[in-house]
């Protein structure tokens, strides 16, 4: 059982300093536990190890982690196939061990988040064997059972995320149910209040353990449509944000199947829950939709539902400076007094080296990026050592996505590899196991933390710029205005009270000389960041950043 801590205490640990609103500008730093390190020797990395690196977290700087499930589970799709909301996989470890990750994390001004699957649980979940095993048992309608068309085919025309029908037979129950991700992964009936109330019972649960917030996975995938229409294929000229072209599902408008308005209704059912509880926040994936913004301002409709959300918007291969400004213009447009949320990477997409077609060395300046552009900054873990993504054999792959449509789609595995610590140590101090549960790429062990302490490593830049940004107001909560620039160049100005601040960054490998138009421009620290100031023009290296004091 976890060990449970007064609530006083734990709203003591979680104030960290009485700033209820930390979130704001933080950067939270996403942990993918599989793969950041052992400490029992498996293989996986674990909870424990999460911990013993919890001192390299607060040196890099940042303000939060976020830890991908560890809840027990089969593990088919690596956690996201949840079979007990309370439990803590043995291959993770122990209440014990999560209680101590989160007392010392709190003791090094870390907050902690979770990640909450609550769309769909693993079909080894006590309430779906109780669900399928009749029509009218406690839990029958729990999940989404439908019976087939007259003809036995699939209630309607869903697709599923993973590739097929969303809809699969069940011999026991003898009715179809619905999972929007693998057949192993049914989904919740949200339209049962009951399912509802357990789940945010579960969220207050893990709350209660002194959790400082989640990540909510697929958050505008919770409710179907009752009337059980079919979804229209994609008009001309549509893209399905956040989802492969090689899959037929990006053929397909999922107008019915997901984001539904009934889902906001219980974002503010949620919301209510977090606001029992000080300094805690949310932070919401939302993905595989055609109206990407109008969908993020309804889900971060400011003090009624989650705090924040982001999008898949920077996780494509477009990589341009009119393409990151329109996303961010765009957003804060349609969120208006909202709270936007920004992430390059993560544990679903190629890592942003390798998809954008940079040099490392831009690593830097990406991090750098995503942290001034009006919001709060999600950071990959293997983003602040500048790793390219991986090439995985199809031996050696473990992701489902990635079997079912290899070659055309090659998986997440390759953004999923072990972090490498020590160059020169077995498996590069991932793991003493004789094998890791994905293999350590050999061109990461060059890139190991070890090999990075020199005050020129992308790494050292990275802590360097991290720590640097805390001491500016308006790059964490400032507004921000861009200013027009020659492409190549992304150029705005972020100002909080009496702070304006001039930020400019250069996108491209090489030298480039932008005239600003500006005068009276302090520059802030400009031999770090290799760029000159130059009575109103801006000298620029590859990849190179400006940031300048302007008169407020």
């Amino acid at each position: 059982m976890p060990n449970r801590q007064s609530k006083q205490d734990i709203r003591d640990n979680r104030q960290l300093g009485g700033d209820s609103d930390w979130w704001r500008g933080a950067v939270i730093y996403q942990i993918y536990p599989c793969s950041y390190l052992d400490t029992n020797g498996d293989g996986i990395g674990d909870l424990a190890g999460i911990t013993q690196k919890l001192d390299y977290l607060a040196e890099l700087g940042v303000d939060a982690i976020w830890i991908s499930p560890f809840f027990t589970s089969p593990m088919k799709d690596f956690g996201y196939d949840v079979s007990d909301y309370r439990g803590i996989d043995p291959m993770f470890g122990s209440h014990s061990d999560f209680a101590t990750l989160l007392e010392k994390a709190h003791s090094l001004g870390i907050r902690v988040l979770i990640d909450l699957v609550l769309s769909h649980t693993s079909d080894q979940h006590e309430w779906y064997k109780t669900s399928r095993q009749s029509r009218d048992n406690e839990k029958a309608d729990w999940y989404v059972w439908e019976d087939p068309k007259p003809d036995g085919s699939p209630p309607t025309n869903w697709l599923s995320i993973f590739g097929g029908s969303a809809w699969e037979w069940d011999s026991v129950r003898r009715q179809y149910f619905m999972h929007n991700f693998l057949t192993c992964q049914p989904d919740l009936n949200f339209h049962n209040p009951d399912v509802q109330d357990a789940l945010l019972d579960v969220v207050r649960f893990w709350l209660d353990l002194g959790v400082d917030g989640f990540r909510l996975d697929t958050a505008n995938m919770y409710f179907h449509d009752a009337e059980l229409r079919d979804n229209p294929p994609v008009a001309e000229g549509m893209v399905v944000n956040g989802v492969d072209p090689v899959n037929p599902y990006s053929m397909q408008e999922p107008k019915y199947n997901i984001s539904r308005p009934e889902t906001l209704g219980f974002m503010e059912r949620f919301r209510k829950v977090l606001d029992e509880y000080p300094a805690v926040t949310s932070v919401g994936e939302l993905g595989a939709t055609v109206d990407m913004y109008q969908t993020v301002a309804a889900y971060t409709e400011e003090g009624k539902r989650l705090h924040k959300a982001y999008s898949f918007d920077f996780m494509t291969n477009t990589f341009n400076a009119a393409h990151l400004r329109s996303v961010v213009e765009r957003t804060i447009q349609h969120i208006g007094s909202g709270w936007p949320c920004w992430a390059f990477s993560n544990h679903d997409v190629e890592r942003v080296i390798s998809r954008w077609g940079v040099d490392r060395e831009a690593a830097p300046m990406l991090t750098a990026l995503s942290t001034c552009l009006g919001g709060t900054a999600c950071l990959y873990q293997g983003e602040e050592l500048g790793l390219p993504e991986a090439e995985v054999a199809f031996e050696d792959l473990q992701d489902p996505f990635g079997i079912r449509f290899w070659p055309g789609y090659k998986g997440r595995d390759g953004c999923r590899t072990p972090m490498p610590w020590q160059k020169d140590e077995h498996l590069g101090g991932f793991s003493s196991a004789e094998q890791s549960w994905l293999p350590v790429p050999e061109e990461h062990l060059a890139l190991a933390v070890s090999e990075q302490q020199g005050e020129g490593a992308v790494l050292q830049r990275t802590r360097h710029f991290l720590h640097w940004r805390k001491q500016y107001p308006a790059l964490l909560k400032g507004t921000i205005r861009f200013l027009d620039a020659p492409e190549g160049v992304l150029a705005f100005v972020r100002e909080y009270q009496q702070e304006k601040l001039l930020c400019v960054f250069h996108l491209e490998n090489s030298v480039f000389h932008f005239d600003t138009g500006l005068t009276d421009i302090e520059a802030l620290n400009s031999e770090f960041f290799g760029s000159e100031w130059l009575n109103g023009e801006c000298v620029l290296p590859a990849y190179g950043m400006f940031f300048g004091r302007m008169e407020a």
